[in-house]
């Protein structure tokens, strides 16, 4: 039998084709492009990312001043996208669990309370709850000489959240406490209003899609198999983990990895606030450089790179616990 006349065969074949179609219509396309450009004398290229950035970064986990590179300004902004995003996650996965546990509570002020939440926070422009946020935390929280405080350790005003960190000293690593004292406080872990801004909003706001998911994910479970569990003895909490979870996880995982992969690209709101994340950070090179094909073209792969990374990552774990046929 000639290789064409093989089902298999074909396939491949049209697929090679095709890929090389689309390589050969975006070489065309880019080329076409940057011959535009340069006749119109528009400069393009990434050299760009090796020049001096010009402008400084109010809220960095590098050290980073006016006189480094680009490419060190987009590694900040990236490394504050990071930082929103992976607290983002943790946060909005604890409150919708318990939210959408509470969904499916036989007990009717928990079940309504629920319902409440996830029905207004899902339900306002994520945009304008980011605004609201931030308007609170400027406008309506005290000045920074008389700030709210807990305990004396956990102070907030229109300058932020002063909180507790650990830090590392010749010692060892001990735990700085911030101290209130002439009018101002000192010390400890202090986030900006924009922070802490962004990662509520994200984090509440996709913890009411977090909520719906687990709780079409435990409804899911045949309730003949939580009477069973319910019938040998096992408790509530134990039906739950036991029995109710292992099954659920294989309905909750797949779109529970979509409302990750939303709030990752949902922190690209965080120029509405002032935040310094990557996209803040590309607007400002863009309009001292003029590169915008450049900064577009990063700003995409960034953001393609850490969906394909999320969803690599939440892949494997549905592999993990996937219940396997025996």
């Amino acid at each position: 039998m000639r290789w064409w006349q093989s089902r298999r065969a074909r396939g491949w074949a049209y697929q090679i084709v095709l890929v090389l179609a689309l390589l050969a219509l975006g070489s065309w396309l880019l080329g076409n492009t940057l011959a535009n450009m340069k006749a119109r004398g528009i400069q393009s290229g990434f050299d760009f990312l090796g020049d001096t950035a010009g402008f400084d970064i109010g809220e960095s986990l590098l050290n980073f001043d006016s006189g480094q590179p680009y490419w060190r300004a987009f590694a900040v902004g990236l490394l504050n996208t990071l930082r929103v995003s992976l607290i983002g996650i943790v946060a909005c996965t604890v409150l919708g669990v318990l939210v959408g546990l509470g969904r499916v509570s036989t007990n009717a002020l928990a079940r309504g309370l629920c319902y409440g939440y996830t029905e207004v926070l899902r339900n306002v422009p994520i945009l304008l709850q980011l605004l609201m946020w931030y308007v609170l935390l400027v406008e309506v929280m005290p000045d920074s000489e008389t700030p709210y405080h807990l305990l004396d350790t956990f102070f907030l005003s229109k300058n932020g959240l002063s909180m507790p960190w650990l830090v590392s000293t010749d010692t060892g690593w001990h735990w700085q406490v911030p101290v209130w004292a002439d009018a101002q406080v000192t010390g400890g872990a202090a986030l900006t209003p924009e922070f802490l801004a962004i990662t509520l909003g994200l984090s509440l706001y996709t913890s009411a899609f977090v909520a719906e998911v687990v709780r079409s994910g435990i409804q899911s479970v045949p309730r003949g198999q939580i009477e069973a569990a319910q019938s040998i003895g096992l408790g509530p909490w134990l039906t739950v983990r036991w029995v109710v979870l292992p099954q659920a996880l294989r309905v909750i995982v797949p779109p529970l990895t979509n409302q990750f992969l939303n709030l990752t690209k949902n922190s690209s709101l965080a120029v509405a606030v002032g935040y310094p994340d990557v996209v803040n950070i590309s607007n400002t090179a863009l309009n001292q450089t003029g590169r915008a094909v450049e900064c577009i073209a990063l700003l995409m792969g960034i953001y393609l790179l850490l969906s394909l990374l999320t969803s690599a990552a939440m892949n494997a774990y549905n592999r993990r616990v996937a219940i396997r046929e025996r």
